[in-house]
């Protein structure tokens, strides 16, 4: 068993493909995802957010949530909107957003390498979403939400991936999101061969983003050799649909905080405090980070630069040192008294997406009494705390661009 291996992609007709893909799952409420879908039948997001399909006040979570979606997905089969392609195939894809430009290959990924960590997590898993993942993939019998994995780059594959994307591409594509999605199918033995070989010459990959559903495709893997009397290895739920980028092509943004109170301090009591850490300055303008160490931290109309003190920063712990996790241990959890932001009501998380108004706005209406700005993770340090066996805080990456459902899917 080959860490990863071509499959026979479920993908739209060339021609319905702008009217099938949809923004992944986990990016749109219910709310936003029936106006994105409204007057638009092939949507993926039916399928997705099948949801959107029942009564407004219907359980996300209910057994006709499920049930809807694979009856969805069974229409669009039905009606030949997605075909399966007849053969084994790699795929490449490109997704340009505005300057940023990144090519990788949509494979699956083997289960057991993720199992034995060859395939490696930075972040746990929250039991309601691995459950959500996995019964959707049960109720589907498919996997249509990718994986977001990465690799360290590789000259081997570079050099394969630049050749088949000369030729012309299967689906070329802007989405709602203005990305340009664009596919180049891979079926060609030589190439096929070549790309399982090198990536199975690799030491590990890493999760980029998909941890639920990574688990949630362990969880199926094993029901399924549980019932399967005949079980090879070789069937297809031994392997997780996955797209894998090359390192030196991904792009993190920053991951911001908000806070709904100030822990009955004062803000200037805030400030005090804040200043046992930080070297800390008032600013005109809202605080954008321009490297590891600094913070912007905005209260009543104000904006500050905050710069961590040099000895607060451990060498020798590659979790301890994230600017996330300087950020809890220094001010958010002695200041304002969160100490778990995975449970904790009271702070919530802002992708650097959508910029720092963002921040300002939720402040500025009252929702939030304190917002922060963070300095982007690196990928090194994400790969850092993989290697060494751990887990980073939540939400500590924001991955941009997003990757499309519905483009490609894995039958199980």
């Amino acid at each position: 068993m080959t860490l990863i291996r071509p499959f026979q992609g479920l993908r739209p007709r060339q021609e319905k493909a702008t009217e099938v893909v949809a923004p992944p799952y986990d990016v749109l409420s219910t709310e936003e995802a029936r106006v994105r879908a409204e007057g638009r039948p092939y949507s993926f997001l039916h399928i997705s957010k099948p949801e959107i399909d029942l009564p407004e006040d219907t359980n996300p979570f209910d057994a006709a949530v499920y049930q809807k979606g694979a009856d969805n997905l069974n229409k669009l089969i039905t009606d030949g909107i997605l075909i399966q392609d007849d053969k084994p195939c790699y795929y490449a894809y490109r997704l340009i957003m505005g300057d940023q430009e990144q090519t990788g290959l949509v494979v699956v990924a083997n289960v057991a390498d993720y199992d034995t960590n060859r395939i490696r997590k930075h972040e746990f898993t929250r039991p309601e979403k691995e459950d959500d993942r996995t019964r959707q993939i049960d109720a589907l019998n498919a996997q249509t939400g990718p994986v977001f994995l990465t690799y360290r780059q590789n000259a081997d594959v570079d050099k394969v991936l630049e050749s088949v994307t000369q030729g012309k591409p299967e689906y070329d594509l802007k989405a709602d999101d203005n990305v340009q999605h664009t596919i180049w199918v891979i079926d060609d033995a030589t190439q096929v061969a070549s790309l399982t070989q090198y990536f199975d010459d690799m030491d590990c990959l890493y999760i980029a983003d998909g941890h639920h559903r990574s688990a949630a495709a362990s969880r199926i893997a094993a029901q399924h050799k549980q019932e399967n009397n005949q079980h090879t290895g070789d069937e297809p739920y031994n392997y997780f649909l996955s797209v894998i980028f090359p390192d030196n092509q991904m792009n993190i943004l920053d991951y911001n905080r908000v806070i709904k109170d100030l822990n009955n301090l004062s803000s200037d009591e805030i400030i005090k405090q804040v200043a046992s850490s930080f070297d800390i300055s008032e600013s005109d303008s809202p605080v954008k980070p321009t490297h590891a160490g600094q913070f912007g931290m905005y209260m009543q109309g104000r904006w500050y630069q905050l710069d961590i003190h040099t000895d607060k920063v451990p060498a020798d712990d590659p979790v301890a040192r994230l600017d996330v996790s300087l950020l809890a241990n220094n001010l958010i959890d002695p200041v304002l008294n969160i100490q778990d932001p995975r449970r904790d009501k009271r702070i919530d998380f802002v992708g650097g997406i959508r910029g720092l108004q963002e921040l300002e706005k939720r402040v500025d209406s009252g929702e939030m009494a304190i917002a922060f700005s963070l300095f982007p993770t690196s990928l090194s340090d994400l790969m850092a705390v993989a290697d060494a066996n751990e887990v980073m805080p939540p939400k500590s990456t924001w991955f941009e661009p997003k990757l499309a459902d519905g483009l490609v899917s894995h039958k199980l």
